[in-house]
């Protein structure tokens, strides 16, 4: 099935296919490496979530260009990739301490100059969730960041702009001395992404990198009871709480099923508003029933 008109319209979309890259997204970085020359000295290089690959193709490019035989980048992503010359490919999951050992396994014990995560979530159009997952993922890829990452290194990842982005802000500002937000030109001005690109990796005083998952991982509370470091220890547990095989709240219920009886018998409310919006509406609508019943 050939692409739609929209996507034939679109000049990023058509340069990526004449360039040879295998996505518009290519350009994203390309234009953030304009504004904020994140390539300078950089002869190692990791991409997170990196399928399709044109960020690992970019990424590839530029270090052969700027470092020549020197330069080396690595991709990770959960899902396999095409090969892409000059680039060491993982197929592994970023939340994974294998995953990370991996990485500088390939830099012969070193850590990467720059690390870059263009991963985003499969939206689904609800805004909020979209942009709660999207924070998770980038939370994920700072987590192996801060294993990977050398001292003053750089760090670029896609975020959703949502009302509660700030809190994102400061938790970046904790490792680097520098955050910025930009969206490159190449990104339509209809979607709500951007980038952040974070400079000067700078952990505070005695952070020690921990690839935990903590939602996924049932020893979470031995983790907490052993911890010696007071830095890690600002990370909160999330608890869900409550029956998770009782009622959903999310869902509506038939008015007789809750207590298993036959008929629904209607309470009163504990405490009644004091002056509802809506009493004027019920006192017009009393005085139109009386005056109805007295013209019949």
């Amino acid at each position: 099935m050939g692409k739609s008109t929209k996507d034939k319209r679109d000049i990023f979309y058509r340069l990526a296919k004449e360039e040879g890259y295998r996505a518009r997204s290519a350009y994203k970085l390309i234009h953030i490496d304009e504004k904020f020359k994140i390539f300078n000295g950089v002869s190692k290089a990791v991409d997170l979530c990196a399928a399709p690959g044109s960020w690992s193709q970019v990424l590839a490019k530029k270090l052969r260009e700027n470092c020549q035989e020197m330069a080396k980048t690595v991709s990770v992503d959960i899902q396999a990739m095409a090969p892409i010359p000059g680039t060491i490919q993982i197929q592994g999951d970023i939340t994974n301490l294998s995953t990370a050992k991996e990485i500088i396994s390939h830099f012969e014990g070193d850590k990467a100059d720059l690390v870059v995560c263009d991963g985003a979530p499969d939206v689904t159009g609800l805004h909020d969730l979209d942009e709660y997952i999207q924070a998770q993922l980038l939370l994920s890829a700072l987590n192996i960041t801060t294993y990977i990452l050398k001292l003053g290194g750089t760090f670029v990842a896609k975020i959703f702009r949502g009302r509660d982005i700030s809190l994102l802000y400061s938790q970046l500002k904790i490792f680097f001395q520098q955050v910025i937000v930009t969206k490159p030109r190449s990104s339509r001005n209809s979607s709500i992404e951007a980038f952040v690109v974070c400079k000067v990796f700078q952990p505070p005083e005695g952070y020690e990198p921990i690839m935990y998952n903590l939602l996924l991982d049932n020893t979470s509370k031995s983790y907490f009871e052993n911890i010696n470091n007071p830095v890690n220890q600002i990370i909160v547990p999330f608890i869900a709480c409550g029956d998770l095989s009782g009622f959903d709240a999310d869902r509506n219920y038939p008015l007789n099923t809750p207590t298993g009886s036959s008929s629904y018998k209607y309470s009163e409310p504990t405490q009644k508003p004091i002056a509802p919006p809506y009493q004027k509406a019920c006192e017009l609508k009393k005085t139109c029933e009386l005056a109805k019943q007295e013209n019949e």
